[in-house]
């Protein structure tokens, strides 16, 4: 929030970028539980004195968050989401410091996922997976809460069941029309929890990362359709607005989500002269280019009805 300072309007903030931790749990049976997390924090706080006066003595240092971080996962003694942790972190920050009104966590978690050996789950192996889960909890010093989840890098593609018809046609258009094509697109999907309070959320374990399971299943099972026919898209507007809408149908505890799907193109190759077709290829030979794609983002919010 802004402050008037000396004839002008003041905002600030500070915090720590980019603190890489791992956490290992093992449990009595030998078998090992991982995560990577890359954290960044940030603070709202009444520090005015340190830009303006030299005065340094209501400043936590950015070392001080790092090491927190570090300090607060060792004390995490039970496996626990990623949304969890951030919520740890962002209500000690608020709660510990009395100049700090607001702290916002965000945090990157690696996809590392257990490894199967001779059709077995391995006890402490692990490969690196692909797309990646993400978090933000806002916290309050009233415990006023904003958390959002999502996915980063989650990559998609069917060979066929697309089409593109009847889009506005002009001078400049050389793209024909077709009910048949790839589609690809790589999904990166935001969306808000309705608790706005730290007292609200729910206190089942992993109860957000079961959350996130599920919705990357929803995204992705609305993207396919049933595994023998699959489902027609008539364009990725429409597959965007069916996978945001079938989210916030499933869960209810989910108030809004945004989604970005660039269109990746498969472009069919054509090895064809003038005279004559050197090679038929039948829609079955590709040239994949991501550059440069289509922009296609969207947001779905629910509407609350006033009692």
């Amino acid at each position: 929030m802004a402050k008037e300072v000396n004839g002008f309007n003041f905002e600030q903030r500070h915090g720590k970028e980019r603190v890489r931790v791992a956490r290992v749990w093992k449990d009595k049976d030998g078998r090992h539980f991982m995560v990577e997390w890359s954290v960044s924090i940030g603070l709202l706080s009444d520090c005015v004195p340190a830009y303006v006066q030299d005065d340094n003595s209501d400043i936590v240092a950015t070392d001080t968050m790092k090491n927190t971080v570090y300090a607060k996962a060792k004390e995490c003694s039970e496996l626990l989401s990623v949304e969890d942790f951030a919520i740890v972190l962002a209500k000690h920050f608020t709660s510990f410091y009395s100049q700090v009104t607001t702290t916002i966590v965000k945090i990157v978690e690696k996809p590392w996922e257990r490894v199967h050996v001779d059709g077995q789950p391995h006890n402490h192996g692990f490969k690196l997976g692909s797309e990646k889960h993400t978090t933000e909890a806002i916290v309050k010093k009233s415990g006023a809460l904003q958390l959002t989840s999502g996915i980063e890098g989650l990559s998609v593609l069917k060979t066929t069941k697309s089409g593109f018809e009847g889009f506005i046609r002009d001078k400049y258009t050389a793209l024909p029309e077709t009910r048949e094509r790839m589609l690809a697109t790589e999904v990166t999907a935001l969306w808000r929890y309705s608790y706005d309070s730290v007292h609200r959320i729910p206190q089942k374990p992993l109860y957000f990362t079961e959350k996130y399971l599920g919705v990357k299943k929803v995204l992705m099972d609305t993207f396919f359709g049933p595994p023998k026919e699959g489902v027609y898209s008539p364009s990725v507007q429409r597959t965007l607005y069916q996978m945001g809408k079938a989210t916030l149908d499933r869960f209810p505890d989910i108030s809004s989500i945004q989604l970005n799907m660039p269109n990746l193109h498969f472009l069919p190759v054509n090895l064809s002269t003038k005279d004559n077709q050197i090679v038929k290829f039948d829609n079955d030979v590709y040239l994949p280019t991501d550059e440069p794609h289509g922009s296609i983002q969207a947001s779905l919010s629910r509407i609350w009805s006033k009692m």
